[in-house]
């Protein structure tokens, strides 16, 4: 990230600072929710819009966080031949 945290617009500021409280859960082992989510940015001294925190534990319950960092984030499917050969007679 180029921009310093104070001084990205409010979405990605709110965005972050959810992401990060994810990830600090997750390191942890704790369950990803909107409280917890919630508590760890207020400790961090940040606030964000009250949706910010049960968005991303809905987003995330149910998933392996862990997979989630490691997978890539899926493959792009792709053609492994040319165009079709054609009998032309």
């Amino acid at each position: 990230m180029c921009t310093p945290f104070d001084k990205v617009d409010k979405t990605t500021h709110d965005e972050m600072c959810c992401t990060y409280a994810a990830l600090i859960l997750q390191d942890e082992g704790l369950e990803i929710s909107g409280e917890k989510i919630n508590k760890l940015i207020a400790a961090s001294g940040n606030k964000v819009d009250a949706y910010w925190p049960g968005l991303f534990a809905r987003a995330l319950h149910g998933k392996n966080v862990s997979e989630l960092l490691l997978g890539g984030g899926g493959a792009a499917g792709g053609s492994t031949g040319g165009a079709a050969k054609t009998d032309a007679r």
